[in-house]
């Protein structure tokens, strides 16, 4: 049986983005990465690693576990 353990009903970093009132591709300019990619972060379709996310906090100024707490 295969679960998917990414998928996730909220996916916070669509939510911190909407908080801060920035787009996927002002994240993707400010942490050098393809705007498809950032998309696939926040659709669940991809999951940034531990480094993407330290850099996404850094930018949204928020702390790291904002972007993956439940």
């Amino acid at each position: 049986m295969m679960y998917d353990m990414g998928k996730k009903d909220l996916n916070r970093l669509k939510v911190v983005l909407a908080e801060k009132k920035c787009t996927n591709k002002w994240l993707a300019e400010q942490i050098g990465k393809d705007p498809a990619t950032v998309s696939k972060w926040c659709t669940n379709s991809a999951q940034p690693n531990l480094e993407n996310l330290v850099e996404i906090a850094r930018c949204l100024e928020v702390d790291i576990s904002e972007l993956i707490r439940k």
